[in-house]
């Protein structure tokens, strides 16, 4: 049997030559240099993979870091604080790593503005302590052939940082996050290979790129609203746009503003598991919308993802089992509170934990049905109620022993039944990001009352285009309000980040 050989062992560590900590006064700048360091940094470790990918063999480990961005706060002079975020709770040290300044540079210039004004002291912009990982340096897009990886002789992590689900967590977002000593209190909700891990998700559960993703987004459990918004898209296209840029359908498949779909058909050979499709506007102010399937673990999935970028809204449109003898086919919930037995989050965010409503998505919401019912006042009140929607794990609650969910149900005071709106509004609520949910009603399960096949087509034909047009009403005019505005200090915990 011939003798195994071995590489020789790794011998030194390269790494790009330090750069000095730079501070700014300028938040355009700021980004500049944050961008300046991701971008070397990453090239650094693509460049040391296709050398060795050709080569096969290195003495050496390679190694590159994250851009770091910190502030230091040495007063407790009182700033504004109407904002819900842009300032410090207190006197130190803050800090947070950056990933893909690129996509996040709108983003990251307000935050840093904000700070800049508000506190009235510099950032730093300097190279970080947490190592980038080997898959997050690749650009977007990027495709890398098996064989290359095969042809290196030794295992991946012994010449590159992989990612470290030590440094992937929630924490922060959990308030359960503690500095060591001497370590900088975080400047931001997630850390950046939090971000790339999420970013990396999104493009494989939806099909689009993450930088398609628009600032206001609708989820639905029904692809019933997905065939209509695709329709309601390719129309506002070919009509020259009705202020949208553009239309992108999984694939990355655009169709700009004044032209028809593309030619051919655009679909995918095997769909995602949660196709995404933007409706897309100038900096990001369109509407996303992501079927998101049925379940609160799909729930959880889609928002633990889209929340790192930041969203300013997102709301559930889906159908719901009405739970009230007064209650019709068709009807409309529109969410209040939420009975939480869903359990996906238990272990981020308690039961006990109230979800509130949040007054400005509950008004866009109501003005937008009115809107589009021609119903308003008491009139309103035959085809919508407001109250509180239960969130269930088991789809087949109704082969239970009747006595136990349906007495919770009434102490709870609920009016429809569904398996993902608290989800995403619990989801909403930990990330800070504005939630709300407008359900249908699509069957009353206690009452005997359910769609035979020639209703539901009908039911379906019916209510969908009007409950999508109600859900994208709300969602512009959410738009229309101050970002200000919109983020509430109600979702603000004791001790939070500058970053919103």
């Amino acid at each position: 049997m011939d003798k195994q050989i071995y590489p020789q062992p790794i011998q030194s560590v390269a790494r790009p030559e330090p750069l000095a900590r730079q501070s700014f006064n300028d938040a355009d700048a700021a980004v500049k240099a944050l961008r300046t360091i991701y971008e070397r940094n990453t090239a650094f470790l693509r460049d040391a993979f296709n050398n060795l990918a050709k080569s096969g063999e290195s003495g050496q480990r390679y190694r590159a870091f994250y851009p770091e961005l910190g502030v230091t706060v040495s007063s407790y002079d009182h700033v504004d604080t109407r904002l819900a975020y842009g300032h410090m709770p207190s006197p130190g040290q803050y800090a947070t790593t950056v990933t893909r300044p690129d996509l996040f540079e709108p983003y990251l210039a307000e935050q840093i503005r904000h700070i800049i004004r508000n506190h009235g002291v510099p950032v730093t912009i300097s190279e970080s302590e947490t190592p980038i990982p080997i898959h997050f340096a690749f650009l977007e897009g990027s495709y890398v052939e098996a064989s290359a990886a095969d042809h290196i002789k030794r295992p991946l992590r012994d010449i590159f940082d992989v990612p470290d689900l030590n440094a992937t967590d929630d924490h922060i977002a959990n308030g359960t996050f503690e500095p060591a000593p001497g370590e900088p209190m975080p400047l931001a909700p997630f850390t950046a290979q939090r971000i790339d891990y999420s970013l990396h998700r999104l493009s494989h559960y939806t099909a689009t790129s993450p930088r398609h993703f628009q600032n206001f987004v609708l989820f639905t459990n029904y692809q019933f609203y997905i065939d209509e918004f695709i329709v309601l898209a390719r129309d506002l296209m070919a009509r020259g746009g009705g202020g949208y840029s553009s239309f992108i359908e999984p694939g990355n498949i655009v169709t700009p503003a004044g032209q028809d779909q593309p030619e051919g058909d655009p679909s995918l050979v095997r769909m995602p598991q949660m196709p995404a499709y933007h409706l897309t506007k100038p900096g990001h102010g369109g509407i996303t919308m992501v079927n998101i399937g049925v379940g609160p673990s799909n729930a959880k999935t889609i928002t633990d993802h889209i929340a790192v970028l930041r969203p300013h809204a997102w709301l559930m449109l889906g159908h719901c089992a009405g739970l009230r003898n007064s209650q019709a086919l068709g009807d409309y919930v529109l969410a209040h509170a939420y009975v939480r037995e869903d359990h996906v989050l238990d272990d981020d965010l308690p039961v006990w934990v109230p979800i509130p409503a949040l007054a400005e998505i509950q008004v866009a919401l109501q003005e937008a049905v009115a809107e589009i019912t021609g119903l308003a006042g008491y009139d309103l009140k035959r085809i919508m109620r407001t109250g509180t929607v239960a969130t269930i794990d088991n789809r087949n609650w109704e082969l239970r022993d009747q006595r136990g969910p349906v007495q919770r149900l009434s102490q709870s005071r609920a009016i429809a039944l569904d398996m993902e709106s608290a989800t995403i509004a619990a989801n909403g609520f930990r990330f800070r990001v504005p939630y709300g949910t407008l359900l249908c009603v699509s069957d009353k399960p206690l009452h005997g009352e359910l769609k035979l096949p020639g209703m539901a087509t009908d039911f379906y034909k019916r209510q969908v285009a009007q409950h999508l047009t109600i859900g994208m009403k709300a969602l512009e005019k959410l738009s229309e309000m101050p970002i200000e505005r919109l983020h509430s200090r109600k979702l603000r915990s004791f001790s939070e980040t500058a970053f919103q």
